[in-house]
């Protein structure tokens, strides 16, 4: 089989914009590697927009407006990614001005596939990016409302992202298919399992840069105000707020699991893709349990030993359901859980109709 030229470029940048990823989308089939991967870096031209220090809000709109309709196929992107590469802001990587400056080949990759994988992708950027604009300027230590409004963050960053991958293991796989509404809000707790496990290792990274997704109701009622807590310095009173996010973390997670054994058994690839992302996920928790007290998220980062123990046992047991149940129970040994509801797509429709007034 040949490989374009574009695919390959696909191939080389991913490795430098995820080691997570690159690790985890090759071992999908083919069909599917070529449009998830795809998937992922379009999610990251958005994001890269949207991080970047430089740009003022309006140019945000702008180029995310454009991003989009290249998505579609509405405008061409050469013009955008010759606008947009120098005006990035230096606090983006190497490997990140590259992906911007190759937009084109990304997007020409975007357009060779199916049209549903095509639907998938551009429902999935549309929607990550009214979020970013919604939560544009929104940033500040003081955190978030309440569990809801992380909820309602969490799916917009990544719960979105669950739902696309969804549409394409369904496209896929007719077995998954026919179980669409049932995997779908799995999906979206999947993602939020991710990503709150992401803010809670990030908490202190977030905080430099003017950030907090914390929810305030977790923390007032034990008398924390969030813009004034320091490294290190939260005491016990914050360490229970912490933990009390872990176990509804934790409770996304097994909803992760679920998702994934809801996978054909002998469909290795696929489960292993999220089965290395789940068990890392688990493994960061345990370390988040062990020392909520943190001030650096190098403290809570999980070894490579992990990592590959972690691809290791999971890749052995990716078709035993029984055996992946009891590995799963005995990594989460010991952690605090809080059951948490797999929404479904009245809450999600819900949350888009709010943010589309």
């Amino acid at each position: 089989m040949t490989i374009s030229a574009d695919d390959a470029y696909q191939a080389h940048i991913l490795q430098g914009v995820s080691r997570t990823f690159a690790l985890t989308i090759p071992v999908l089939p083919h069909a599917l590697y070529r449009a998830v991967a795809n998937g992922y870096l379009l999610c990251r031209i958005a994001d890269t927009i949207e991080d970047d220090a430089g740009l003022s809000f309006e140019q945000k709109r702008e180029f995310s407006d454009r991003f989009l309709r290249g998505v579609t196929g509405e405008e061409e992107s050469a013009g955008f990614a010759a606008e947009l590469a120098p005006l990035l802001a230096a606090h983006n990587s190497a490997a990140e001005r590259d992906l911007i400056a190759h937009t084109p080949a990304v997007l020409r990759v975007t357009h060779s596939l199916s049209e549903p994988q095509q639907r998938a992708l551009s429902r999935c950027v549309r929607v990550m990016m009214d979020g970013m604009v919604h939560y544009q300027g929104q940033e500040t230590l003081d955190g978030v409302p309440d569990q809801l409004a992380m909820d309602r963050y969490c799916y917009y960053v990544a719960g979105v992202v669950g739902e696309m991958l969804t549409e394409l293991f369904c496209d896929f796989c007719p077995e998954m298919h026919a179980r669409r509404e049932q995997l779908m809000p799995l999906a979206v707790s999947f993602g939020q399992g991710l990503q709150m496990t992401n803010i809670l290792k990030d908490i202190w990274e977030d905080r430099a840069r003017g950030a907090c997704w914390l929810p305030r109701s977790e923390f007032e009622p034990r008398s924390i105000v969030l813009s004034t807590v320091s490294a290190g310095r939260g005491g016990d009173a914050f360490s229970a707020g912490i933990r009390a996010l872990i176990g509804i973390t934790h409770g996304h997670l097994r909803n992760a699991l679920e998702y994934t054994l809801a996978i054909p058994a002998r469909e290795t690839g696929m489960r292993k893709f999220c089965l290395w992302a789940l068990g890392m996920a688990i493994l960061t928790l345990r370390k988040l349990d062990q020392h909520p007290d943190f001030v650096d998220g190098q403290q809570v980062k999980i070894s490579r030993r992990a990592v590959k123990a972690t691809v290791l046992a999971t890749s052995v047991l990716a078709a035993q359901d029984t055996l992946l149940r009891g590995l799963f129970a005995l990594s989460a040994l010991g952690l605090p859980h809080q059951a948490v509801l797999a929404r479904g797509p009245t809450f999600i429709e819900g949350m888009e109709a709010q943010h589309a007034l």
